[in-house]
């Protein structure tokens, strides 16, 4: 009994730690989100739509940001002009929970191909990257070529 007691208590207390590691990541995220003049942001939505991850997507209105981990972190930015092509992907239950993959190809060196994984919204948030995307190839003058 007093062994169950115990494995209760350090599982309440995890919980407690993740959550309070989350919210302080959730935190960090809006500033920093403030200081890139963000159109949008979000994170990958794991379990039932919530957002209890650290892979965190945002794009303002020239760039796309993707960033990844807690303690050690994986940053990455692509250029709004050199996006190639959006599409949507979405499995049954991510269409329960209102969530959706939304694939990205780029002309980028760095980032080819990348996805925003189960963000919520899916159509919305593609929408509004396409028009951000038009418009910034227009003002650069980029056309793209398919052969």
């Amino acid at each position: 009994m007093k062994i169950l007691c115990i494995s209760i208590l350090v599982i309440v207390c995890v919980i407690a730690l993740y959550a309070l590691i989350l919210y302080i990541d959730m935190r960090n995220e809006a500033k920093e989100c403030e200081s890139l003049h963000a159109v949008w942001h979000d994170r990958r939505r794991k379990i039932f739509g919530l957002p209890l991850s650290f892979d965190r997507y945002s794009f303002s209105t020239d760039r796309i940001f993707l960033s990844s981990g807690l303690f050690s972190t994986k940053e990455d930015e692509v250029r709004l002009y050199r996006v190639l092509d959006l599409s949507i992907s979405r499995t049954f239950f991510q269409k329960i929970f209102n969530v959706g993959d939304i694939v990205i190809s780029s002309s980028d060196k760095s980032q080819t191909n990348f996805v925003f994984k189960s963000i919520k919204n899916p159509k919305e948030v593609k929408e509004k990257l396409s028009e951000l995307v038009e418009e910034n190839r227009d003002k650069k003058r980029v056309t793209s070529r398919e052969y």
